[in-house]
């Protein structure tokens, strides 16, 4: 492992969200640590998930234009992890192993695979670990 970092879905919609101003400014800041230092990494799964919101759900959803607009500019220099056989079955083993959603298991073997030390995300437990891999709430006692 190294310091790469992998960046859960969570952490985007927040850096949106107008009622937690903690938890976008937080964030934001990783989102910018991720793009500045080239070390952030996000999967397809994330940026699926992320638009599935972005444009449905959001208090005002994103129009085609910022979808685009934001794709190129922020996911496209994070993607790294594509589907494939392998993550497929290594996401399977881990749900099996660590009793976890199919969903969480296919961002743990993401994560994994691009060699991440950590994941920043809400949706495990804090201070878990996956291997090398560490789990990192940044928005814990906000």
């Amino acid at each position: 492992m190294n310091d790469r970092f992998f960046l859960d879905t969570n952490v985007f919609i927040y850096s949106f969200d107008p009622a937690a101003v903690e938890k976008a400014r937080v964030a934001e800041g990783l989102i910018d640590r991720a793009i500045e230092r080239g070390k952030g990494i996000v999967s397809y799964q994330v940026v699926q998930e992320f638009f599935n919101i972005a444009l449905r759900r959001f208090v005002q959803p994103m129009s085609p234009a910022e979808a685009e607009q934001y794709l190129a500019l922020t996911f496209r220099p994070l993607l790294a992890v594509y589907p494939s056989i392998a993550l497929f079955g290594e996401a399977m083993r881990i749900q099996q192993r660590h009793t976890v959603s199919w969903y969480d298991s296919l961002i743990v073997a993401s994560a994994l695979e691009a060699q991440c030390s950590t994941l920043f995300s809400e949706d495990f437990q804090d201070g878990r670990k996956f291997g090398d891999l560490t789990i990192r709430n940044p928005f814990a006692g906000i």
